[in-house]
């Protein structure tokens, strides 16, 4: 198969057509070269406050609730592109309205060609999200079968911690989708390392889709900086490096690579180094702790 990651830049809108013109675009391309599965990053949603005009979409909590107030527009214009693509879309993550918590949480929902294939919620939020959008973590964790494949979503945080996806990898998962959001160079490094990390660890593809550029008139969004990649690990038959692509860096536009599942049931059985198989091994080293 072959996966492509968006290096993504939010737009000022005018209207609704205007963002149906450029996801339908973007998807378009994305399927014209060959991809099966499209990623767009962390919060990409957050254009859609601008279609409440520059006071709301520069106010953190109007935007939030603006974005919310399209979200069965926007699950019908994904499912009707990835229907007529014949593709797979993990779309923008963005603020929605979950059953049982007050306040939005951060959903990236995945669709396929017959429709949505379901959702997951961000489960560790950062001190931004915390502190200042008070966004609510997620309370469950996913892998989604398809005709793809078993795949599991970090969005961008979540991809620092390796419990998590360790977790999906228990439960089958071959590809693991990292939507980002960062808005410094740091905050890029943060994620694309916990990406490749958990490559390494899981014997798997990581796909990290990130925000790019600038938009000083989307709260919280403001700055963007970042580079659509894919990774595997470093192992037999992988680059040497672990990076299966890269773009440029905070240049918009897709980045593509061709996946291979018998590549990954490989090395977990008989890579170089076994770091699936051995993972429980570190459990009964630690003992008591570090200090006995």
């Amino acid at each position: 198969m072959k996966i492509a990651a968006a290096a993504y830049p939010l737009d000022f809108l005018s209207d609704w057509d205007a963002y149906a013109a450029k996801l339908s675009d973007w998807v378009a391309r994305g399927a014209a070269e060959g991809a099966d599965l499209l990623v767009f990053p962390e919060y990409g949603a957050m254009e859609l406050g601008s279609l409440g005009g520059a006071g709301v979409s520069g106010d953190l909590e109007a935007a939030l609730y603006e974005v919310i107030r399209h979200t069965d527009r926007v699950i019908s214009l994904h499912a009707e592109l990835a229907a007529h693509h014949r593709v797979h879309i993990l779309g923008a993550s963005g603020p929605a309205s979950a059953d049982g918590i007050a306040r939005p949480v951060n959903r990236a929902v995945l669709y396929g060609p017959e429709g949505v294939i379901g959702h997951q919620d961000k489960l560790i939020m950062t001190r931004f999200e915390r502190e200042e959008w008070d966004i609510a973590p997620g309370h469950r964790l996913r892998v989604f079968d398809t005709a793809l494949g078993r795949i599991g979503i970090l969005i961008c945080y979540d991809a620092e911690f390796p419990l998590l996806a360790r977790a999906m990898v228990e439960a089958g998962a071959e590809i693991l989708l990292a939507p980002s959001c960062t808005e410094t160079t740091a905050g890029y490094t943060r994620v694309r390392v916990g990406a490749m990390a958990r490559a390494l660890e899981g014997q798997c593809v990581s796909v990290h889709a990130p925000l790019v550029g600038d938009a000083p008139w989307c709260a919280g969004c403001e700055e963007n900086h970042g580079a659509a990649a894919l990774y595997g690990p470093p192992d037999a038959g992988w680059p040497e490096n672990g990076v299966l692509a890269q773009g440029a860096f905070d240049a918009p536009g897709w980045v593509m690579a061709e996946i291979s599942r018998d590549q990954i049931a490989r090395t977990r059985a008989d890579g170089v180094v076994l770091g699936v198989q051995h993972w429980p091994e570190q459990l009964a080293r630690i003992g008591r702790g570090a200090g006995d």
